[in-house]
């Protein structure tokens, strides 16, 4: 078994990829580009494998990691390239705040104006569903509704129920993620954020530093007025974190 990487391990590898995500941005890109000729399919092939194997011994973290607290990680969506990196964290458990689809119905002939919908969740690419089975990672979904503004509507016993998860020592480490780790993460750690008794400008200077340039005030808004109250009606009160910060549950 591979030796997991430590607290600061960690923030001296999101330093280095942070660093030369920045100096490959200041680059720019050349006026013109001459290709030659591509290679054969056998070279062709030769340089994937070569490009799986970087990725297999290289440690690249998603975009958007971060450490959240003591075992807690978040991220953009990650993709083969980054397995290596999350390996190493040792993950128990994934947790997911994905979008979810309406699914229309139509009904039979007998009645074509007809039709139902009803909310179904993303579905999670193979390739991350192979990489959680073997190394026995526990993978938790919470579905919000597409919207320009995904947390206007959504139900904060679905934002409680994620949150109770999190405060479950049994699932840690445990790597939070949504899409782009900006929006749906960012709302879910600044309801957290609550729980710890940070304070509303600390709360939204860690939600503006993810989501920039695209920050929405209706996300904030909800962080705001969300009740931490039921959230410790679910928690596990036996196996939650010894985070200093952590507030006692209301008597």
């Amino acid at each position: 078994m591979s030796e997991a990487l430590s607290n600061a391990d960690i923030v001296d590898i999101v330093a280095q990829e942070n660093a030369i995500m920045s100096a490959t941005k200041a680059v720019s890109r050349p006026q013109h580009v001459i290709t030659i000729s591509n290679p054969p399919w056998s070279a062709m092939d030769d340089l994937m494998g070569e490009e799986e194997e970087v990725f297999e011994e290289a440690l690249i973290p998603p975009e958007n990691f971060n450490m959240v607290s003591d075992y807690i990680y978040r991220s953009s969506f990650p993709k083969k390239k980054h397995f290596s990196f999350l390996k190493k964290l040792g993950l128990k458990s994934v947790l997911l705040v994905s979008n979810e689809l309406w699914l229309y119905l139509y009904a039979g002939v007998n009645e074509p104006l007809s039709r139902h919908r009803t909310l179904i969740l993303e579905e999670y690419p193979e390739q991350n569903m192979k990489f959680l089975e073997e190394n026995n990672i526990k993978f938790l979904q919470f579905g919000i509704a597409g919207n320009k503004e995904p947390f206007v509507q959504i139900p904060e016993n679905k934002i409680s129920a994620a949150l109770a998860a999190i405060l479950d020592r049994r699932n840690h480490p445990m790597l939070i993620h949504c899409n782009k780790g900006k929006h749906r993460t960012g709302c879910l750690i600044g309801c957290m954020r609550k729980l710890q008794h940070w304070s509303y400008t600390s709360i939204f200077d860690e939600y503006r530093r993810f989501s920039h340039p695209k920050s929405r005030s209706m996300d904030q808004q909800f962080i705001e007025l969300f009740d931490t109250r039921q959230v410790w009606e679910l928690v596990d009160k036996e196996h939650m974190p010894k985070w200093p910060t952590l507030g006692d549950p209301p008597i």
